[in-house]
């Protein structure tokens, strides 16, 4: 490994990546929730910003950003797995399945377990996310759905 991979330093480059993201998905639901009519009333009733925000913009936008959030995180895996392969992730006193995926590369068609195992954790994990995601999604919208 070299000198600049570590655990944090691994965990600082796939946030800043994955927080650019997460800032434009922010804006975008943001300006929708802002330019409702709701908005201007509440603005006209003298309520400040930060009153705003809170009460009307993160609640109208959390649903969506939860979901995103949950299939960032499956990204942020396999980020994390594949920094670790190429040696840019945590050193070996801690455990990666990109570090296990590359270490047990020479001994693929000897050991294949070796490969397998590893290799499938990560796909079970990452998949397993995306359908706490997915399932997450489908209640949030039977939620709004439902008259209140």
């Amino acid at each position: 490994a070299s000198d600049g991979a570590s655990l944090g330093t691994a965990i600082f480059a796939i946030g800043l990546a994955m927080s650019a993201i997460v800032a434009r998905l922010v804006r975008v639901l943001a300006k929708r929730v802002l330019g409702q009519d709701y908005i201007t009333a509440a603005r006209c009733c003298g309520l400040g910003w930060v009153r705003i925000v809170l009460t009307h913009v993160l609640p109208n936008i959390a649903p969506t950003l939860l979901v995103a959030l949950a299939l960032q995180f499956g990204l942020a895996v396999i980020a994390e797995a594949s920094l670790s392969y190429l040696g840019l992730g945590a050193p070996p006193p801690n455990a990666s399945w990109g570090q296990l995926l590359q270490q047990a590369q020479a001994t693929v068609y000897t050991a294949p377990a070796g490969v397998l195992v590893p290799g499938a954790a990560l796909m079970l994990m990452v998949l397993s996310i995306n359908f706490v995601a997915d399932g997450l999604r489908d209640r949030l919208d039977a939620a709004e759905e439902t008259p209140r």
